[in-house]
């Protein structure tokens, strides 16, 4: 390149065009300018630009300008890089012509392509590897010369330079929306272990998740339903969406929601009214919604469905879409780890029952049984013997006996279930059992009960199984040293403080070696109520020494009445 093929006003241009190229990080853009200024510096009437494919064999790309919309249509397909236009791909070289017809490799031209003469073509080469061509036709005052190649051949450098610049930049940002995404998905499964942690109550958890799902793709309805058999239950709900939606029942056959839970795919609904068979379509009344499966192990246990995106909206978009089903993965475990807590409460809670059963049975067996089965003989002897005062004791006794059982039968109904302790709460009824066993037993009990009262009353009766398990703790104690301690002095003590009950039963009687294996039923009970209370037991004996239970429960206390209805719409 000389001064003489250069002016110093184009290369100027061509200076002020390379500024400008490198920093145009938008390829489509880039390659756009490339063609205008490559009209603009040489006069052609024409210009296209090829891309190569990934083999460098022919053309993916053909951009063109200076040939309007009906003329291409009428051309029909672009070139792929034969004739003219494969010489550069096989030779990746200038080609300067005065009349592209002479050329042995030209092909001419399909109908109603306009008429060219005059030919220029450089390569576009970065990092020694032909990327395309720039073709120029038809110069205005005549053919191109040496200054309209050397000013092509600098610009097809600048663009080189360009375009490798713009793909590294696509790439950079590229990786960065992936990591964004990453992050995103692991800050969305972060909020929900978060969210979740420490809740095992399945009613807390869907609540927590049904509205963090829907802050999350800022949705204006989210709906969570599990699976029960063949058929999907709304179990919680929040946005604008009727409150009896709740409890509803959808079935998998037939419907969205069956359909991603047996594919385990989230779909995206973009006309939500022709396509939402979800069976609540008159209580969503969404135009858009985002369904996605909740999988725990290869198990689909349920879905999480968001409808109609608020900003932006109201259709959700694949980055939705990916957010969302990391949040599902997170919350599909929440569910079930909820689930199986519940399902083992409910066994253990039922384990406890049983044992309690064969507790109350030995006692009916062993005391009230063998009462009646003691007056059945004698009343049968005093008839069959005829002996009139012998028939007379036996009635006696038998008065005697059944007042017993009686006394016995009452006794074991209100250790099973005291009235006192439902109608009046677990202060009361401590009271109650304590006078009771001081009177049957003769045992000496001192008793300190301090729960939270105001004006005589309990402002606010603790929830039933914190009630229960403080009462049979007690009772458990107690006969424990009744039956079995052989002690003569018991001290009871319930003391609330601080959000937390304390109970302690010490007896001064025989003691025993705390073993699992020693526990009586009712101890183990006593231990299952406390569990699954959220409390905890400790059981401190030794032979001779007496038997100390202690217990700390939670002072939870029952909701009031409106307070226990679950606002679905906030």
């Amino acid at each position: 390149m000389t001064e003489e093929h250069l002016d110093p006003e184009r290369l100027r241009r061509l200076l002020d065009v390379g500024r400008s190229l490198v920093s145009e990080l938008d390829l489509e853009i880039l390659l756009e300018r490339v063609l205008d200024v490559a009209r603009e510096l040489t006069g052609a009437r024409y210009a296209a630009l090829g891309i190569l494919d990934e083999r460098r064999r022919e053309l993916e790309r053909f951009l063109t300008r200076g040939i309007d919309e009906p003329t291409h249509r009428g051309i029909g397909e672009l070139p792929r890089g034969h004739g003219i236009l494969g010489v550069l791909i096989t030779d990746p070289r200038p080609l300067r012509l005065a009349e592209v017809g002479d050329h042995p490799r030209s092909y001419g031209f399909p109908l109603g392509h306009p008429p060219m003469h005059s030919f220029l073509g450089v390569p576009i080469v970065i990092r020694g590897e032909a990327y395309g061509n720039v073709y120029l036709t038809e110069k205005a005052d005549g053919e191109f010369d040496q200054a309209d190649e050397d000013a092509l051949v600098v610009l097809a450098d600048w663009a080189a330079i360009a375009i490798e610049n713009a793909r590294l930049y696509r790439r950079v940002a590229a990786r960065r929306d992936e990591l964004e995404r990453a992050v995103a998905a692991l800050e969305t499964t972060s909020s929900v272990t978060r969210a979740v942690a420490g809740e095992t109550e399945l009613d807390r958890i869907l609540e927590l998740l049904v509205k963090r799902g829907r802050a999350l793709v800022e949705a204006r309805t989210t709906l969570l339903a599990l699976r029960e058999g063949d058929e999907l239950v709304v179990q919680a709900a929040t946005g604008e969406v009727a409150a009896d939606v709740v409890g509803r029942r959808i079935a998998l056959e037939g419907s969205v929601a069956g359909d991603v839970m047996r594919t385990q795919r989230p779909e995206r609904l973009a006309d939500a009214p022709s396509r939402l068979r979800f069976g609540l379509a008159e209580h969503v009344g969404a135009a858009s919604g985002l369904i996605v499966p909740l999988v725990f192990r290869g198990n689909a246990v349920g879905v999480l469905a968001a409808f109609d995106r608020t900003i932006a909206g109201p259709e959700f978009s694949a980055e939705d879409q990916r957010l969302i089903q990391a949040f599902a993965a997170s919350a599909a475990t929440a569910v079930t780890t909820a689930q199986n807590v519940a399902a083992q409460g409910l066994k253990r809670s039922v384990e406890a029952s049983e044992r309690e059963r064969v507790r109350w049975a030995r006692e009916l067996h062993d005391e009230t049984l063998q009462e009646l089965a003691a007056l059945r003989i004698a009343l049968s002897s005093a008839r069959t013997s005829g002996d009139g005062n012998a028939l007379e004791h036996a009635t006696d006794e038998a008065i005697e006996r059944a007042t017993s059982a009686i006394s016995a039968l009452r006794n074991l109904i209100t250790d099973m279930r005291p009235a006192s302790l439902d109608e009046l709460g677990a202060g009361p009824a401590l009271k109650t059992l304590i006078e009771r066993v001081r009177r049957l037993s003769g045992l000496s009990v001192s008793a300190d009960i301090e729960l939270a009262y105001e004006g005589g009353r309990a402002s606010e009766r603790h929830v039933p199984e914190i009630e229960v398990a403080m009462y049979r703790l007690v009772q458990e104690g107690l006969n424990n040293a009744w039956k079995h301690g052989g002690g003569a002095e018991v001290d009871v003590s319930v003391v609330e403080r601080d959000q937390t009950v304390v109970i302690r039963v010490h007896d001064n009687g025989l003691g025993f070696v705390p073993d699992a294996h020693h526990e009586g039923f009712g101890l183990i009970g006593v231990r299952e109520r406390v569990a699954l209370a959220g409390g905890t037991l400790s059981v401190q004996a030794s032979p001779g020494a007496g038997t100390t239970l202690e217990a700390s429960l939670p002072a939870r206390r029952r909701a009031p009445a409106a307070a226990r209805q679950i606002d679905i719409a906030s």
